[in-house]
C-alpha cells in the first residue's frame, strides 16, 4: 500500500507535479465511472424487458401429451401428399371389387336429416314408365356448433321393365369422396385446429365425450385432404391481394416441433394484407420453416407496389426491384415504448407523444374519403411526422454515445425517420 507524500516537505514543483497526476486520475477514473454508468443503465434496461416479457404471461411446461402434434402434423401432410399424387394419377380401369373395410355405423341417437335424390324423369327412353325398385342409403355426420347431425342421402333405383335400364340420381359432389364428413364437419375440424388452437387429438376427445370414435389420424387425413381441396382458394385470394397498390406485411414466431427430436424450434408465419381503406378485406397467411428473405421475394413475386412493414432486412431484396418501401410507426414506437416501460425515460415519453398524435390524426381521418384524409394528414400529419424526425435526428448532448437511450434514438432516426420521409413522399403521407 503507499504511503501519502507529506506535502509540507514537497516543493512547489513536485505539488505541481502530483496535482496534475492526481487530476489525470480524476479524469480517468471519471471516464470509467460514466462507461460503468452506461454499461449498468443497458444492462437495466435489458432486466426490465425481460421481465416484462417473461411474467407478462403464465408460464407453462410442455404436457406430454404435446408429443402427439408431431404425429398430427406428419399424418396430415401425407394425406395431403396422397391426395395430391391421386389427383395425378388417370383414372384407373374397372378392376374386380375389392373388400371394403367396413365402418362403425353413425350413433343412432343423433338426429337424422333425410335428403332424398331422385331422377329428374322417371320417363324411360323407350317410352315406359320407370319402377322403383329399391335404393341406396349414405350417411354423412354433419356438425353445427354444440350439436352433432346425420345427413341420410337416399337415392332411389328406378329400373324399366320392358328394356332393363337402370337410372339413379348421381352421388352430390363431396368434399372427401366416400368420407362421411360433410363440408359443415370438416370446416369445424379445420377452424378448430387453425383458428382456435385445439389439437387434434383434444377433438378426438370432444368427439369421444359426443360418444363418436374417431381417431387423430383420421381428423388428420380429414385436414390433410380439405387442405389440398382449398389451395385453389389460398392461390385465388393471394392474387386478390397482390392486385391492390397497398400491401400490408409482418412476420410473427410460432413454435414448430421438429420431426424426430420432440422438441420445437422457431418456424414464422407471414400476414400480407389490404388496407384499412381497401374496399377488399382479405389476409392471406404464409408459413415458413425459417425468417430467410427468400420467403417474403417468393411470396411477392413480380409484385412492386408499396409495402407497410417494419426495418426487417428480408424485404430489402423487394425494394431493390421495385417495391416501395413504406414504414411501419407501430414499429418505430414500440422501441420508444419499451425504454419508457423500463426507465421512465422523459425523451421516450416525448417520442411517445409525439406519435401520438400521429394516431389521433389517423383516428380523425380514418372515416373519410381518400381525398378528405389526404388533405387531413397533409394539414395536420405532415408537420408532426417532420417536426418528430427533426427532434430524431437532432443531437442530444446530455446522453452518452454507448447509452440505449441514444442508441435507439440514433438507430429509429435513421430507419423510423427515414420510414416517415419515405411515408411524406409517397402520395403526400399516402392517399389510401
Amino acid at each position: 500500500m503507499t504511503s501519502s507524500p507529506n506535502l509540507d516537505q514537497m516543493t512547489p514543483e513536485q505539488l505541481r507535479a502530483l496535482a496534475a497526476q492526481l487530476l489525470s486520475k480524476v479524469d480517468t477514473m471519471g471516464r470509467e465511472s460514466r462507461r460503468d454508468k452506461t454499461v449498468i443503465e443497458q444492462l437495466s434496461h435489458e432486466i426490465a424487458i425481460l421481465k416484462r416479457h417473461k411474467f407478462a404471461k403464465r408460464s407453462e411446461q410442455i404436457s406430454p401429451a404435446q408429443g402427439s402434434l408431431l404425429d398430427d402434423l406428419l399424418n396430415t401432410d401425407l394425406e395431403a401428399i396422397e391426395a395430391e399424387l391421386n389427383a395425378l394419377r388417370p383414372e384407373p380401369a374397372a378392376t374386380s371389387s375389392r373388400q371394403q373395410p367396413k365402418r362403425a355405423p353413425l350413433p343412432s341417437q343423433f338426429p337424422r336429416t333425410v335428403i332424398r335424390h331422385e331422377p329428374e324423369s322417371t320417363q324411360c327412353a323407350c317410352g315406359c314408365q320407370l319402377q322403383r325398385i329399391g335404393e341406396d342409403v349414405s350417411e354423412k355426420l354433419d356438425y353445427t356448433p354444440g350439436v352433432f347431425t346425420v345427413e341420410q342421402h337416399v337415392r332411389g333405383k328406378w329400373a324399366c321393365r320392358q328394356c332393363e335400364t337402370l337410372i339413379q340420381a348421381p352421388v352430390p359432389a363431396q368434399v372427401i369422396d366416400k368420407g362421411i364428413p360433410t363440408a359443415g364437419l370438416l370446416a369445424h375440424v379445420m377452424v378448430a385446429k387453425f383458428a382456435d388452437h385445439l389439437p387434434l387429438y383434444r377433438q378426438e376427445k370432444i368427439f369421444g365425450r359426443a360418444g363418436l370414435v374417431i381417431s387423430r389420424s383420421t381428423l388428420a387425413q380429414w385436414v390433410g385432404q380439405t387442405g389440398v381441396q382449398l389451395q385453389p382458394l389460398v392461390d385465388a385470394l393471394r392474387e386478390a391481394v397482390l392486385a391492390q397498390d397497398v400491401v400490408h406485411a409482418d412476420e410473427t414466431p410460432v413454435q414448430m416441433l421438429a420431426p424426430g427430436e420432440k422438441k420445437t424450434h422457431r418456424a414464422y408465419v407471414w400476414a400480407y394484407c389490404t388496407t384499412p381503406f381497401s374496399a377488399l378485406k382479405a389476409v392471406v397467411y404464409y408459413f415458413s420453416p425459417s425468417r430467410a428473405g427468400e420467403h417474403a421475394r417468393n411470396f411477392l413475386d413480380t409484385w412492386n407496389g408499396k409495402l407497410v412493414c417494419d426495418d426487417f432486412a428480408g424485404y430489402k431484396a423487394g425494394f431493390e426491384q421495385g417495391i416501395t418501401e413504406i414504414g411501419c410507426m407501430a414499429h418505430a414506437r414500440r422501441k420508444f415504448f419499451d425504454l419508457h416501460a423500463a426507465n421512465k425515460s422523459q425523451l421516450a415519453e416525448q417520442a411517445l407523444h409525439s406519435i401520438g398524435g400521429l394516431y389521433e390524426v389517423e383516428r380523425q381521418a380514418k372515416d373519410l374519403s381518400d381525398e378528405d384524409r389526404w388533405r387531413i394528414r397533409q394539414e395536420k400529419a405532415k408537420p408532426l411526422a417532420d417536426t418528430l424526425h427533426t427532434w430524431m435526428m437532432a443531437p442530444c448532448p446530455s446522453i452518452t454515445m454507448r447509452s440505449r437511450t441514444r442508441s435507439d434514438r440514433g438507430r429509429l432516426a435513421s430507419q423510423t425517420g427515414c420510414s416517415l420521409d419515405r411515408c411524406a413522399a409517397v402520395n403526400g403521407l399516402q392517399r389510401s
